[in-house]
């Protein structure tokens, strides 16, 4: 791949990547909740959407399913009304998302449950596919194998979407011990229930 284009591509889709959306804010409110290394299950789940959605975009199917909105219609009301319902139990301080009154004690979110989150929170999305589609294609060369260059800006794209993560996820530990200490556990079950009713809303009527 033409280098000097792969220079341009980095620093816009990090730009991109570090501004907060769906997944970002998933990523803080887990990482409140759950914990960064719980919360990498998310993000695993993530990273398979994002890279299924960029590959299709790449090889031009993005175009055919942005013309199947009653496909994205039900991932995004199913999607979005779990993640709602998540909201409601984290900020009643109920269910396994929630932050038990002892910070260390409590279930935890299954993995599956949070991988799931991430992936339908990553495809469920018509905006990222459109994103892709728009993003993507200036940046192929047609005099050079397409497969590659496709492969090597998904590769590029997860990189650089795992690192955003972690630092929302990072973020949202740091302020759950920042509240933890004063006791404040409610406060931040509320946050955390708000952040993720707001992610389900989005999704819904994004």
């Amino acid at each position: 791949m033409n280098w000097a284009t792969l220079s341009i591509f980095v620093p816009t889709f990090l730009f991109v990547s570090l501004t907060p959306g769906m997944c970002m804010t998933l990523a803080m409110v887990l990482g409140m909740t759950q914990g960064v290394k719980r919360t990498l299950w998310m993000m695993m789940g993530e990273l398979v959407g994002v890279g299924l959605v960029a590959a299709a975009a790449g090889a031009g199917v993005a175009a055919l399913m942005l013309r199947q909105p009653e496909l994205f219609t039900v991932f995004k009301w199913v999607g979005g009304a779990y993640l709602a319902y998540l909201g409601i139990m984290m900020w009643r301080s109920r269910g396994r998302m929630a932050i038990p009154s002892e910070l260390n004690a409590g279930p935890a979110a299954g993995r599956l449950t949070l991988a799931m989150q991430g992936f339908v929170t990553a495809v469920a999305n018509p905006k990222g596919w459109a994103f892709f589609m728009v993003l993507l294609p200036p940046f192929l060369d047609s005099s050079r194998p397409l497969g590659s260059q496709l492969i090597l800006l998904i590769v590029v794209i997860l990189l650089i979407e795992f690192a955003s993560l972690l630092v929302y996820a990072v973020g949202g530990k740091t302020l759950r011990k920042t509240l933890g200490k004063s006791g404040n556990v409610r406060l931040l079950n509320r946050i955390a229930g708000t952040l993720m009713m707001g992610v389900g809303l989005w999704l819904a009527l994004g």
